[in-house]
This record gives C-alpha cells, sequence and structure tokens, in this order.
C-alpha cells in the first residue's frame, strides 16, 4: 500500500573509544498517504536520528524504511526536507532558490515559472519574489523554505523543529501555513518539535518518544490538526480536551527528564 512504513527500526553510534550509543530501538510505525505526524520526546530520545534515516541521510543499524513499497537506500526527491533554518542559498533570489529543484530538473522555464509563481502565493511571498534571502525575516525565510521543499513535489515532508527559532507571533502564524498546507497539498507531514503545544495543534497523530534507547513511549490521534484548518489556532488551544492533553504529556516528558537526571547523577 501507498505510505511511509517504518518497520523495526533500531540505530546505534559505534563511539572511537569502543563505547557505543542505542539512539534508537525497535521503532515502527505505519503513516498513511496524507497523514500528518508530529514526534516530540526529552533531549536524547532519538526524535532528529529518525527523521535523518527517513530522509536518507543515515542507514539504520537494523530494520528499514519503506515508502510507496520502495525501500529508502538515501535520499530522494520523494522526500522534502524542511530544516530549522531555512538551509537557503543566500546569493540567490527567493524566485531562484524556489526554482532550484525544478532547475536541477531541466525543467521547461514556463513551466517552472507557473510552479514558481503559485507557490509563492500559496506562502504569501509574491511580492518578494526579487528579494535576496539575507533581506527577509526569519518567517519568510521558512516560508521560502517550505516553497522551495514543495516546488520539488515531494511525497513526504520532513521537517526538523521547523519553527523553533521564530518569534511568539510568527510561529503561530506559520502553524497556520502549515496546516493549510497539508490540507491543500495533501502530502504526508513528519513535524519535530521541542513544544508541546505544537505537537498538539500540528498533529493530526503525534508520538512522545522516551529516550535512550529512544522507541515510541505513546501515540495519540488528536482533532486539533483538523480543527485549526483556516481557524484561530488560539481558539482550538481552549478547547477543554487540549489542556488536559498539554498537561499530560507535560508530566509525561518532565518524569522522563527526571529520570535522565537521576541516571546521570547515579552514574
Amino acid at each position: 500500500m501507498p505510505g511511509l512504513i517504518i518497520d523495526r527500526l533500531s540505530m546505534r553510534f559505534d563511539l572511537p573509544n569502543g563505547a557505543s550509543v542505542q539512539a534508537l530501538k525497535d521503532v515502527s510505525l505505519n503513516l498513511k498517504a496524507g497523514e500528518l505526524l508530529s514526534v516530540l520526546g526529552p533531549s536524547g530520545c532519538g526524535k532528529t536520528t529518525l527523521l535523518n534515516i527517513v530522509a536518507g541521510f543515515l542507514a539504520p543499524t537494523e530494520g528499514q524504511v519503506v515508502l510507496n513499497n520502495k525501500v529508502v537506500e538515501g535520499p530522494g526527491p520523494e522526500r522534502g526536507m524542511v530544516f530549522q533554518q531555512g538551509a537557503l542559498f543566500e546569493w540567490m533570489s527567493v524566485r531562484e532558490n524556489v526554482g532550484f529543484g525544478p532547475s536541477m530538473k531541466k525543467m521547461p522555464s514556463k513551466e517552472k515559472a507557473q510552479i514558481v509563481d503559485h507557490l509563492l502565493d500559496v506562502v504569501g511571498l509574491q511580492d518578494f519574489k526579487e528579494k535576496a534571502v539575507y533581506e527577509l525575516s526569519g518567517g519568510m525565510q521558512q516560508r521560502v523554505a517550505l516553497a522551495r521543499c514543495l516546488a520539488n513535489e515531494p511525497d513526504v515532508i520532513l521537517m526538523d523543529e521547523p519553527l523553533g527559532a521564530l518569534d511568539a507571533l510568527t510561529r503561530e502564524k506559520m502553524q497556520g501555513l502549515v496546516l493549510k498546507l497539508w490540507k491543500e497539498t495533501g502530502k504526508t507531514i513528519i513535524l519535530i518539535t521541542h513544544s508541546v503545544e505544537e505537537a498538539l495543534l500540528l498533529g493530526e497523530r503525534l508520538l512522545v518518544m522516551a529516550p535512550r534507547p529512544g522507541r515510541i513511549h505513546t501515540e495519540y490521534r488528536l482533532p486539533f490538526a483538523e480543527m485549526g484548518v483556516g481557524q484561530d489556532l488560539r481558539e482550538v488551544k481552549k478547547h477543554p480536551k487540549f489542556g488536559e492533553i498539554r498537561e499530560e504529556i507535560l508530566g509525561m516528558i518532565w518524569n522522563m527528564e527526571e529520570e535522565i537526571m537521576g541516571r546521570q547523577e547515579g552514574a
């Protein structure tokens, strides 16, 4: 079936001194095409390692990732990545950044221009297309990064703390944009975050991971992403269930952090 399968994934990092770190252990997950997954957990729980394996940047020690019935063996255009910092080409204009992927595919100029113009409209940057990246705010740069990712027409969008460096107001606006793009494009999205509120707002499914070895601790299926499409996210946060689950997850992560600190003090 089309979709993303994470099958009994484990990752061990061997250190130069002969020791090793078990970053992930026996992680399994099935994502249908078009699902929006948020992942959070304490530091060291393997969130970014998991994302990098799905992206093809790391080869797992055990297990495999299968996307649309094909085993992931390295990076590929069917998986797009949006980083915490936009990783944009600062010497290029906004338009050139968004059109970079289509240019690499040797797409005809007229078709590329149509795609770029459409995506700049979608992310609200049409008036800034000739600006250099360094002239933009952090939030606008992340809009460019999202548009550039979409220009490659990936099946899966991978987001590693994409909004973590933004101020609170800009972050809320970008959360709304992520939901809008998810609904309009039908893309599968995996988003890593340290913010419990953000994970609740943007996760149709939400995974809480436990630390070392990194593994899935609890999974939630939530209504808030669907509720937030085109709505004031502050109103979504007022839902009584939102506050209840937020406190439950905060307590869960707090206990994990306490356990980690206890291990370190006892070492």
